[in-house]
């Protein structure tokens, strides 16, 4: 049976002069059932045509008869296996932060614990100040500059106040939206679209206009806002605009020695063209000035046609989709605390 052997061909087994591979086959009728201990039939690979299948005989597909995968069925089949582990995504998925330890034996303000604890703003902590609703330690508490302990016991309205966690979403924001937590007027607002987010009470950290695009950072750490948008800080900003006609090169020196702003010189710290036209401007600039990127270009006579925020504290919008929003990651809440952002 083994005449034809040979060790260094694949299988084993030399061909035949016909150019076949000759094996040792087993008999399947003389293999017996496991369960029942009976020879179980022989398995037919192919009935001819015009035989019948018998029980236990491979079914034969005609061609064009085969069945097909579905697209989505043969996607599953043909994906290639995920190596290492699956990459997790800040998109909708709310990040864990490390809280700044607190000195229980330093006092803080009244009206910053209240807006620590997301209950309202500071300036809206002081109303309710004013109003007799806030107590503290079972005493109502009046006046405003009022500071408490850490380990004080403050109830508003009656109910305890406790500290929330500190939330950091990064919004991409889109066109026709307007930067406020609260609009008298209706229009749509940037809460709207993170208001499934988280439940703690986030506030914008400072303003876009309505056709504004870009990055917008919105949090309920009120010192770290605090940082960022005061302008002692001078936080780097980047915008990519498009102007109403080409800027010459007499206004752009105009633009780079600076321009009178509510009595103040805005110098940008850069200015450069990244396409062919002068139309499309980069600018780099570290003023906080409400509508500054559109009153300087205004002051030497353009329109501001597009105006997209591309950097704000060193965070960029990437791989953020228009209207859509992220998690910062710890790390980056990690470098805007400490400062390392520009």
């Amino acid at each position: 049976m083994y005449d034809n052997f040979d060790s260094r061909r694949p299988g084993g087994f030399r061909n035949d002069s016909d150019g076949a591979h000759r094996r040792p086959r087993f008999n399947p009728q003389s293999r017996p059932d496991r369960e029942t201990g009976h020879s179980r039939p022989r398995f037919v690979r192919n009935a001819g045509e015009g035989q019948e299948r018998t029980e236990g005989q491979r079914p034969r597909f005609r061609v064009g008869e085969r069945p097909m995968l579905s697209g989505e069925q043969r996607e599953r089949v043909m994906r290639p296996r995920r190596l290492g582990p699956k990459p997790v995504s800040t998109e909708n998925k709310r990040q864990k932060y490390h809280d700044k330890y607190e000195d229980p034996t330093k006092p803080i303000r009244l009206n910053k614990y209240l807006s620590n604890a997301g209950i309202c703003s500071r300036r809206e902590a002081d109303d309710f100040i004013q109003a007799g609703v806030i107590t503290v330690n079972g005493e109502v508490v009046t006046s405003l500059g009022t500071k408490v302990m850490p380990t004080d016991r403050v109830m508003f309205h009656n109910q305890p106040v406790r500290r929330e966690r500190k939330i950091y979403i990064l919004l991409n924001k889109p066109k026709n939206t307007v930067t406020t937590t609260d609009d008298p007027q209706e229009r749509r607002t940037v809460i709207d679209i993170v208001r499934n987010a988280c439940a703690e009470r986030i506030y914008p950290v400072g303003r876009l206009d309505r056709n504004t695009t870009g990055v917008l950072l919105l949090t309920n750490d009120g010192d770290l806002a605090s940082k960022l948008t005061h302008p002692k800080f001078g936080k780097k900003k980047i915008y990519a605009a498009t102007l109403d006609h080409e800027l010459s090169e007499v206004d752009e020196a105009i633009l780079r020695n600076g321009v009178v702003l509510d009595d103040e010189r805005i110098v940008p710290d850069a200015l450069e063209f990244p396409k062919d036209d002068r139309r499309h401007i980069g600018l780099e600039i570290h003023s906080g000035q409400n509508r500054v990127v559109r009153r300087m270009f205004e002051k030497v006579g353009y329109k501001v046609m597009t105006l997209d925020r591309v950097s704000f504290a060193g965070l960029t919008k990437k791989n953020v989709a228009r209207g859509k929003y992220r998690f910062l990651t710890p790390k980056e809440v990690a470098m805007l605390q400490m400062g390392a952002f520009e």
